[in-house]
């Protein structure tokens, strides 16, 4: 299983990588997307809107169900990968290059885990 070692994971499955100068991306981790299936469809919220720490931002559509994707953190959307609006099954491609949402203005961050640590609890899940 591929888990980047400069990403931060949390343990409902999402990853948060810092861009530098206060902004970040987030997407799904790589056992996301492959337990999820073929994702047909997402979701996100518009440029702007405000995400909440351990709230849904947005939701993908497989074949086989609608799931909920946290935010790791409450921040400001700076950006939205229109990308994976026109192509989401470029998030079960590589889910570490098909970022949801960049954000900005980071006010709370959930407990994040590191590459070591997301790889452990996902051994213990197992």
């Amino acid at each position: 299983m591929n888990i980047p070692a400069e990403l931060k994971f949390t343990r409902s499955h999402e990853w948060i990588k810092d861009l530098g100068n206060g902004e970040y991306e987030i997407g799904i981790s790589d056992f996301a997307q492959h337990e999820l299936g073929d994702l047909v469809f997402v979701n996100l919220p518009q440029e702007g809107d405000t995400i909440t720490m351990e709230e849904p931002f947005a939701d993908v559509e497989s074949v086989k169900a609608v799931s909920d994707i946290y935010s790791p953190v409450t921040a400001v959307v700076k950006e939205i990968n229109e990308e994976i609006l026109d192509a989401p099954e470029t998030i079960n491609s590589g889910a570490y290059d098909a970022w949801f949402v960049r954000v900005e203005n980071v006010t709370e961050t959930a407990e994040l885990l590191s590459a070591e640590e997301y790889e452990a609890f996902l051994n213990e899940e197992a």
